[in-house]
């Protein structure tokens, strides 16, 4: 196994990974984990443990991104989530485009140029639209998981409108649709669309530059990925691991300084 020469750290709001890599960016090693609230014991936690199954004979170094960020012990550096993820993706598809990352917390549009460098964004960090998180409270208030809400506003015949996508009036919606009949697979593909709405307008704000490319853990949803692709008449991107993209892009930013 090649030498760890460093670890980035993704401490989000929902999750924390954890990416190693050695000289030649590849990766070595990773780990996610639910995010607890000791978010600096956990990220070191997972530090160490990534740095003993790769078997690191030198401290590597440590790059840190996402909302706890500044929290991460030991850090030689932290960047923004959006240069990281930004790093993570060309470095997997070498190549510019629009990048749409959703994550629990916030979600962000940003346009990556021709030698990897942000070029322009748009990040909504305001409240739960457009998030992960509206998502999570939906499927929560319906009773399903999210993997199946995913799969059955796919398999929807119909769709039932959702006009705010704040998480709360959107509550109230969900509720008085059920009290009305509506079907319950025709509201989660309406809440999909009300989320996919928003990411859309921000896309539109600066501007779709092909190919359109998604990370976080939102990109895991089946459902989201199909309709916002059909929203914006191309096709999404996925990379091969696209929550740990963040982490990924911090780890190489690492590489880079040693």
């Amino acid at each position: 196994m090649s030498e760890i020469c460093a670890i980035g750290v993704d401490a989000g709001s929902t999750t924390c990974k954890v990416v190693a890599v050695d000289a030649d960016s590849r990766i070595v090693a990773w780990r996610l984990e639910p995010a607890l609230a000791l978010i600096e014991e956990q990220a070191k936690s997972l530090v160490d443990d990534v740095s003993a199954k790769a078997g690191a004979s030198v401290a590597p170094t440590v790059v840190a991104t996402g909302y706890g960020r500044k929290l991460v012990a030991n850090a030689a550096r932290s960047v923004t989530e959006i240069t990281c993820h930004a790093t993570g993706v060309f470095k997997e598809f070498k190549r510019p485009g629009t990048l749409v990352d959703i994550g629990g917390q916030d979600s962000k549009v940003i346009v990556i140029g021709p030698e990897g460098r942000v070029i322009d964004f748009v990040m909504n960090d305001k409240c739960a639209a457009g998030t992960g998180r509206f998502l999570e409270h939906a499927a929560a208030r319906l009773g399903v998981s999210l993997e199946s809400m995913s799969e059955r506003a796919l398999a929807a015949e119909t769709e039932e409108a959702i006009s705010s996508t704040c998480t709360v009036f959107a509550e109230s919606e969900i509720i008085s649709l059920i009290a009305h009949g509506a079907s319950v697979d025709a509201i989660m593909r309406g809440l999909h669309r009300s989320l996919i709405s928003r990411v859309v307008a921000m896309v539109s704000s600066v501007g779709l530059r092909p190919p359109l490319m998604l990370s976080g853990g939102v990109a895991k949803n089946a459902a989201l990925c199909k309709m916002l692709g059909e929203s914006l008449g191309e096709p999404v991107s996925l990379p091969s691991e696209p929550q740990l993209m963040g982490a990924y892009g911090a780890a190489l930013l690492g590489v880079a300084m040693t």
